[in-house]
């Protein structure tokens, strides 16, 4: 069994699928306000709104995306405006990772693994 689709649901699809496709350097081609998919590898990620309204408390899950460098994501996400939880910082078991809010204050971490 794999995961096949993580979705971000959203009271403004377009503002937050924005977003990500500056975050992700794509361009999905949509501008559709209540589905849009962004990547369609195996795991897809895609902003949707059910028609319910959130209260973007959510505090129960995050994303977590690997990278080449990321001190080099995180000074672009700073020119991006991005607010920031916790800066690079290197970890005891071979990570270097960081974290911070998207527009609808979902927590997302980027990583990458040091070569020891």
């Amino acid at each position: 069994m794999r995961i096949g689709e993580v979705a971000l649901l959203t009271n403004d699809v377009v503002r937050l699928a924005n977003f990500y496709k500056a975050f992700l350097k794509i361009d999905n081609g949509s501008n559709d306000n209540i589905h849009q998919t962004l990547i369609s590898e195996e795991t897809m990620l895609t902003v949707y709104n059910d028609g319910s309204v959130k209260n973007n408390n959510n505090q129960n899950i995050c994303l977590a995306f690997t990278v080449d460098d990321v001190d080099e994501e995180y000074q672009r996400l700073l020119e991006m405006g991005v607010e920031i939880i916790e800066k690079p910082t290197t970890r005891p078991w071979g990570a270097r990772n960081m974290s911070f809010y998207d527009p609808d204050r979902n927590v997302i971490y980027l990583r990458n693994f040091i070569s020891k």
